[in-house]
């Protein structure tokens, strides 16, 4: 799910943090951070950021449960169609304003 945010008062770190995710990590000019829903760490919410000029576009999706591998990787995630993504989305608009 997308979220577009144009022009945010603070970064997008600092913004994330407060709506309780976690930076993960960094690739160029997207960044990635989670927000567990178990101790376990899975299942968790997964946002992928991308600045673009002055905003940011977020890409949520839910893991439901670590990549597993073999003949080919399969990734355990849901997306659009999710009642959880829906409401997180929700959320994370709410909070942000």
């Amino acid at each position: 799910m997308k979220i577009r945010i144009e022009s945010p008062k603070e970064n997008m770190v600092t913004l994330l943090r407060r709506a309780g995710y976690i930076f993960q990590r960094k690739d160029e000019n997207k960044m990635s951070f989670i927000r567990p829903l178990a101790s376990s760490g899975y299942p968790r919410f997964h946002i992928y950021t991308e600045v673009i000029g002055g905003s940011f576009t977020l890409n949520l999706h839910l893991d439901q449960k670590k990549q597993t591998y073999g003949t080919a990787t399969r990734h355990h995630g849901e997306y659009e169609d999710s009642d959880l993504v829906k409401e997180e989305t929700d959320r994370i608009k709410k909070f942000l304003g």
